[in-house]
């Protein structure tokens, strides 16, 4: 693809997270949102208004017919992925999937080779990799200062569940699968587990909790994450039996354990994940509510806080912050260094042979992972992944 002419997206989904890719999308030169696909016609209608995008559908396979477009961004309900990726592979368009990649493995399987036997870029949106200082993290445990790995504790805590008047698809197996809280967000977490360790989870026990066995369902569309404004007369019972809190055994591939929980009814944790890694040389822990900081641990020294500043940090971490020191950086930045990054291969027309954003395979791997963790909470036993 020259370099002068502008990259066409379409992007599939516009609740929450669809618009988020729109704004990151628009921060990167040479790149056009040229349309959006959602599931109704007339909310399609109105965001394409709002986000003054020039075409919308509602049905996705006109869209890849009547559109000229190199990439396709899934943001829709999760029993919609496998279908919408296929077809855009198959149209030969490159793709990139919110998680999970689809709902099972075999299926993600599927749209990975058909990826690679197209050529095609291909990947998947895990963005809290992009937090300047968990990169940071993973290139201290390569060059050695992190030590060997002793431990990992790692949690992603939300409150937006928290009523069982909250509700919305993610609470329905048909559209999310046969897990809420662990799919959902702790997909996330145990992916940035792996990523900053280097290492593999080999085996989980889990142990799942449902808080809220029934909720109410409001009779009116309510966006994830927005507040609830319906009396008692605009809800109907509907029971859940999607986990709203997990606990999970991880064993690695070095011999090392850890632990991952997650939970959407935490009380006043908007979007708080937390992870430290303790090594023999030091620990290191990072929270999001503070992504700017990093924890460097000492046994015999004082302890130091990291600061991001581009200055400060390894040359690798200095490609995907963009404002000097005490410039903070947050949520937003995280989808656009990931797209920075994937867009550079779309623009060369195929995928790097290494690629340094997260593909399919690591869509495929932590499917994988999901299915054992929910094969170990129907058992109650260890599960080998």
């Amino acid at each position: 693809m020259s370099e002068n002419k502008k990259i066409k997206v379409a992007v599939a989904g516009v609740g929450f997270i669809g618009p988020v890719h729109i704004e990151s999308l628009r921060r990167l030169p040479g790149i056009e949102v040229a349309a959006i696909c959602h599931s109704n016609a007339d909310a399609a209608a109105r965001k394409a208004a709002e986000l003054f995008i020039p075409n919308h559908f509602f049905d996705f396979e006109q869209m890849l017919q009547e559109t000229a477009l190199d990439c396709i961004h899934i943001c829709t309900p999760n029993d919609l992925h496998y279908t919408m990726t296929k077809a855009a592979l198959l149209a030969g368009k490159h793709v990139v999937c919110d998680k999970p990649l689809a709902m099972t493995v075999g299926e993600a399987e599927e749209l990975l080779a058909i990826a690679k036997a197209k050529n095609l870029v291909h990947a998947v949106n895990f963005n809290m990799r992009y937090y300047p200082l968990v990169r940071e993290m993973k290139r201290m445990r390569e060059k050695g200062n992190l030590g060997e790995v002793y431990s990992i504790m790692g949690s992603y805590l939300q409150d937006w569940l928290f009523y069982d008047t909250d509700y919305n698809w993610r609470v329905n197996p048909s559209k999310t699968g046969d897990s809420k809280a662990i799919a959902d967000i702790g997909s996330h977490l145990i992916d940035l587990i792996e990523y900053i360790t280097g290492l593999e989870v080999t085996e989980v026990m889990a142990d799942f909790s449902t808080i809220h066995p029934v909720r109410k369902k409001p009779l009116k569309n309510i966006d994830t994450y927005s507040g609830k404004l319906l009396s008692a007369e605009d809800y109907i019972d509907v029971p859940v039996n999607l986990e709203d809190h997990a606990t999970v055994l991880l064993h690695f591939n070095n011999g090392k354990k850890g632990s991952a929980t997650v939970s959407q009814v935490a009380a006043g944790r908007k979007n708080k994940v937390n992870i430290e890694v303790s090594g023999s040389n030091c620990s290191l822990a990072w929270c999001s509510e503070q992504p700017n900081e990093l924890f460097i641990g000492k046994r015999d020294g004082a302890n130091q806080l990291l600061i991001r500043d581009p200055a400060l940090v390894d040359d690798e971490v200095k490609n995907i912050i963009s404002y000097p020191g005490g410039h903070n950086e947050g949520f937003g930045d995280t989808s656009k260094q990931l797209f920075k990054e994937i867009y550079a291969d779309i623009r060369k027309g195929s995928p790097s042979p290494s690629p340094s954003y997260p593909t399919f395979e690591h869509g495929l791997r932590e499917l994988a992972i999901c299915e054992s963790i929910v094969k170990s909470n129907q058992t109650q036993q260890w599960v080998k992944v």
